[in-house]
């Protein structure tokens, strides 16, 4: 069933006529930021009987720029070549705005964090995403 529901995501880029190969990495990476998030709220709801504000607080341990780099270095001989230059054209995008809340280096690992989970999702490739998130998950001591 979960299949389905992505492919049908899928569907809809090809529908709208969203060319996959024509998004910047800030574009994946708006996808990306949305997909880790949704993924981190429903393992953190599924693990946790807290309020929706310790929650949210939870959350934030993992989403910030400075997790989300850490993250990356983590993964980095993990991930294929592929991967990892989706990783590295995040990261060298430039985004016109500086970091609120993080220096620039891992805001900017962040950046190739969230680029190549919005590359791998809206490229269908969820079973790879999954491995991704196992991998964070298991560092991180959550299972």
């Amino acid at each position: 069933m979960e299949k389905d529901l992505f492919d049908g995501f899928k569907s809809i880029c090809k529908d709208w006529g969203v060319d996959l190969k024509m998004l910047s990495p800030l574009q994946l990476a708006y996808i990306g930021d949305a997909v880790y998030e949704l993924f981190i709220r429903t393992f953190l709801i599924g693990k946790k009987n807290i309020s929706v504000n310790e929650l949210h607080k939870e959350a934030i341990e993992y989403v910030n720029a400075k997790a989300q780099a850490d993250i990356t270095h983590y993964l980095e001989d993990k991930l294929t070549e592929e991967e990892w230059q989706m990783v590295k054209r995040g990261r060298n995008a430039k985004s016109g705005s500086a970091p609120k809340n993080a220096n620039l280096l891992d805001y900017r690992y962040a950046t190739g964090f969230e680029t190549l989970i919005g590359f791998l999702y809206l490229n269908g490739k969820y079973e790879r995403i999954l491995e991704i998130f196992g991998m964070i998950i298991n560092e991180n001591g959550c299972e």
